[in-house]
């Protein structure tokens, strides 16, 4: 693609490198341009400025008068690959039960293990390929995507493959995350350790053999994998060069991000409930904390507490969560809305951990994630706006108006 932007109301996100992630004081700051082009050539960012520098070039334009331009988000943490959705459990929390109550009743994770095993490749394809194809059109320009329902050797690279075939014809960049620690299965359910053995000395060489995961991930909480699970599958990512991206606190804290941080983590995913060793780890970790606010929303449970943990410099990261059971939406828009309103973060903060940070979380950030020359042009064309702050504050509507990928 070779095409000019002009009249850019305001360009934001500007960067000139994207070596170090923003955090604490850092992670408010949005570098904008008013009154700006940008040049797109082979789908790169050529150029960009203000509009009395504007290039006279032969090729399409674009006239975005008072429109903003900004990159698109990044999404650090999705289940966007599963079989059919699980309507039927927001009806049981309705009544009155759990999270928890509904995975001990046959719900939950393994709910979605069984209808993943009885679909084929191809029909797992064709439905993960169009909710790929709406994420794009909510904003989305990179995104992250785990295994975890198929529970069985078979079903996890089923699901890898999946991700393997989308990313291979995606215009936007994708990460594929190995997580087959993501509950056990019936057969296991007296035998844990069994199932970690599987799961770290049989799934996971096979899987990396093929090239199938970027990444390794496991569900360490009350009532499913425990600190000696978390170290096992951490240390076996380690010895098949796959780095930790893992899902911790989201209900109670036992020390799983002291240990994620000292391990080396990429990321650490959800963060609902905090302790002040949970943020001591975080402040002296290089690992990035991500929010999830969309399935707060959704499961009615207590927010990341975004606004300490950027008050305690520790880096901030949003993503969609996207997945049947508790987050059922890619609407990173409203995601935006929820962490100013919710998490309390200030619409640049909120910005900053849906782009720039988010794509640190996936380690994007030399791809996509802030205006800068050199990176791939995945940008969003918002609607008529007056400034950063309409996307958070207009939360119930869709202030995108076209995307470039």
């Amino acid at each position: 693609m070779n095409l000019l932007l002009k009249n850019i109301k305001q360009l934001i996100g500007i960067t000139e490198n994207s070596d170090v992630i923003k955090r604490g004081k850092a992670q408010g700051e949005v570098n904008t341009l008013d009154n700006a082009y940008l040049l797109i050539r082979n789908n790169i960012i050529d150029s960009f400025g203000p509009m009395h520098d504007c290039p006279n070039v032969s090729m399409d334009t674009h006239d975005c008068n008072g429109r903003l331009v900004l990159p698109m988000y990044v999404d650090s943490h999705t289940h966007l690959v599963f079989a059919e959705s699980r309507a039927a459990e927001m009806n049981m929390r309705l009544h009155g039960k759990s999270y928890q109550e509904i995975a001990e009743a046959g719900g939950g994770i393994l709910n979605s293990a069984t209808k993943l095993h009885a679909m084929s490749e191809q029909q797992l394809y064709d439905a993960a390929h169009l909710r790929l194809e709406n994420a794009i059109k909510q904003g989305t320009g990179a995104i992250e995507i785990k295994s975890g329902y198929g529970l069985n050797i078979e079903d996890e690279m089923k699901m890898l493959r999946v991700i393997r075939v989308l990313k291979s014809l995606s215009p936007i960049p994708i990460k594929a995350t190995f997580l087959g620690a993501h509950a056990l299965p019936h057969e296991y359910k007296n035998n844990k350790a069994a199932y970690i053995y599987l799961v770290c000395n049989e799934m996971l060489p096979r899987i990396a053999g093929e090239g199938l995961a970027d990444y390794i991930d496991i569900f360490c909480e009350t009532g499913y994998f425990d600190l000696d699970d978390l170290k096992q599958v951490i240390e076996s990512g380690d010895k098949h060069g796959l780095k930790a991206k893992v899902h911790v606190n989201q209900f109670s804290s036992f020390g799983a991000v002291k240990m994620a941080c000292k391990m080396g983590a990429l990321s650490v995913d959800h963060l609902e409930v905090m302790t002040e060793d949970d943020y001591l780890a975080l402040s002296n970790a290089n690992t990035v904390a991500t929010g999830l606010p969309l399935c707060s929303m959704f499961l009615d449970i207590p927010y990341t507490p975004g606004r300490q943990l950027i008050d305690k410099n520790i880096p901030l990261a949003i993503a969609s969560d996207f997945n049947p059971g508790s987050a059922p939406s890619s609407n990173l828009n409203l995601a935006f809305g929820l962490a100013c309103a919710q998490l309390k973060l200030t619409p640049e903060e909120a910005f900053n951990a849906l782009t720039y940070n988010a794509a640190f979380a996936m380690e994007v950030q030399h791809e996509v994630g802030s205006i800068q020359i050199g990176k791939k042009a995945n940008l969003i064309l918002t609607k008529p706006a007056n400034g950063l702050e309409d996307i958070p504050y207009w939360f119930g509507d869709n202030m995108i108006g076209s995307v470039i990928v």
